[in-house]
């Protein structure tokens, strides 16, 4: 196969004096050297100092005529040849490794110059004194930085993974979240639009009696006034007539006929009795259950678009002997009998207590619980600190990691510190509990009425759960989805 300083010490026989680049459409000329077509053709089209001088051959300087351009079809089978051998000689090839000036195998590299080089270059001047080695030996040091740096760049490349891994959870789980509270919203609004219409059709019927009423008391009115008009006419045409006749017939029983007119007092009826103007002056208010109700919509809707809904469990590896759990988890009732479970760390061993799966460390969340009390017995829910103590006892209150609130029966208390007993409209029997982990809020709620029941302040510093307390015989609790 043909050396790549063959190659190109034949390139350089076929090249255009002109362009120095391969012939192409060679042509002769009348002295015989050879050009490209194109570059000849500009060459007599550019104009000499003297515009009466004969073109001469830009080689030799013989005089040829613009005319004579003859193709040389053999010299541009030479030319494409040539090429095709270059294309096999360059990179890539068996000869890539050879020196391009002197046609010798490379063997050395120069760090200086960052030059391959062949046994005659590196004799060269220009390198004798730099730093060459091997190849081999300055590929070296070169592969153990491309190696750190594939460490490095495959270390970002699975940084990015995780990153993008992390970010697609998370904007899946935002995604959930989105799709949540669209179906709240639509939950929400379907439960307004019946209200309104109920309302409206309770409002209108209300303004419909209003109007029979009225119609039915004007008519009333009608007739009596009616009545009464007929009454005075007949007595002014009595004393109208009486007056015409003469003396002697007007004076006839003139004492009883003045003494009936004089005491014919006349009643004045009223259109509207007083209790039906009562009623249209009381109308407004019976639209204060409407905006009552708006009001607890609104409240309710941006809770709900506020706060997530925790889908929590009962962790059954915290949870007291004496509670029985439901095999979903979702239940908890209270027994006087053991159950037989192991004296776990996680587990409380005298507070008949159990606490959610998960917990959380930020984030606005809210759960309902709904409480089934017997006679003398009691529910605690809230929220505790993941370091709360579960063996021995558990004293309820904020300085221990408790924020919660005890159901009993009859009454309501919030333990802080000291138990606050609480005033409230009804006994809850479904009770919101909300956590604002970075503002520092939990707040429990009657969940069907919306009514506030109290709401404890704390700086939360570590993972808090779910929490739930129950005592008494046939005493229970379900967690609502």
């Amino acid at each position: 196969m043909a050396s790549a300083a063959s190659v190109t010490s034949l390139a350089d026989e076929v090249n255009c004096p002109i362009c120095q680049g391969s012939l192409r459409e060679p042509v002769t000329i009348d002295c015989g050297h050879n050009f490209c077509r194109g570059c000849l053709t500009r060459y007599c089209e550019t104009p000499g100092p003297e515009p009466e001088e004969p073109l001469t051959c830009p080689l030799c300087k013989e005089p040829f005529r613009p005319g004579s351009f003859r193709p040389n079809w053999q010299l541009a089978s030479v030319v494409e040849n040539i090429e095709r051998l270059k294309l096999v000689s360059q990179p890539g090839s068996e000869e890539e490794d050879v020196c391009h000036e002197h046609g010798e195998k490379v063997y050395y590299f120069c760090e200086d110059d960052e030059m391959q080089l062949c046994v005659l270059c590196r004799e060269a001047c220009e390198h004798r004194a730099h730093t060459v080695r091997f190849l081999e030996d300055a590929a070296g040091p070169y592969r153990e930085q491309i190696q750190k740096c594939l460490e490095c760049l495959r270390k970002e490349r699975e940084g990015i993974q995780e990153i993008q891994s992390r970010e697609n959870q998370r904007i899946q789980v935002l995604l959930t979240q989105v799709a949540t509270k669209r179906q709240k919203v639509i939950f929400e609004f379907a439960y307004l639009s019946q209200f309104l219409e109920e309302q409206q059709s309770i409002l209108l019927a209300q303004l419909e009696s209003l109007d029979g009423d009225i119609l039915k008391q004007r008519d009333e009115f009608d007739v009596l006034v009616s009545g009464e008009i007929c009454r005075f006419s007949a007595l002014i045409a009595e004393l109208e007539e009486k007056n015409e006749r003469p003396a002697r017939e007007l004076l006839t029983d003139i004492r009883s006929t003045l003494i009936r007119c004089e005491t014919r007092k006349c009643r004045k009826p009223e259109a509207v009795s007083p209790e039906l103007g009562q009623r249209i002056r009381d109308f407004p208010q019976q639209a204060l259950p409407l905006q009552r109700e708006l009001k607890m919509f609104l409240e309710k809707l941006c809770f709900e678009l506020d706060y997530e809904p925790a889908h929590i469990s009962l962790d059954p590896q915290t949870s007291h002997p004496k509670l029985l759990l439901s095999e979903d988890h979702q239940r908890a009732r209270f027994s006087y009998k053991w159950q037989n479970s192991p004296n776990n760390p996680q587990r409380f061993d005298r507070a008949t207590c159990v606490l959610a799966h998960g917990g959380f460390t930020g984030g606005r969340h809210t759960w309902v619980v709904s409480v089934d009390l017997a006679h003398g017995g009691s529910c605690t829910v809230g929220v505790v600190s993941e370091a709360v103590r579960r063996k021995g006892e558990l004293r309820l209150r904020p300085e221990e990691g408790v924020w919660a609130m005890r159901l009993a029966w009859g009454f309501v208390s919030a333990l802080g510190s000291f138990p606050t007993r609480l005033a409230l409209k009804e006994q809850p029997r479904q009770v919101r509990v909300s956590l604002d982990y970075e503002v520092g809020w939990v707040t429990f709620a009657n969940a069907v009425t919306q009514e506030p029941i109290y709401t404890f302040t704390a700086t939360f510093t570590q993972k808090v759960f779910p929490f739930f307390g129950l005592w008494g015989r046939g005493s229970s609790f379900s967690l609502n989805s």
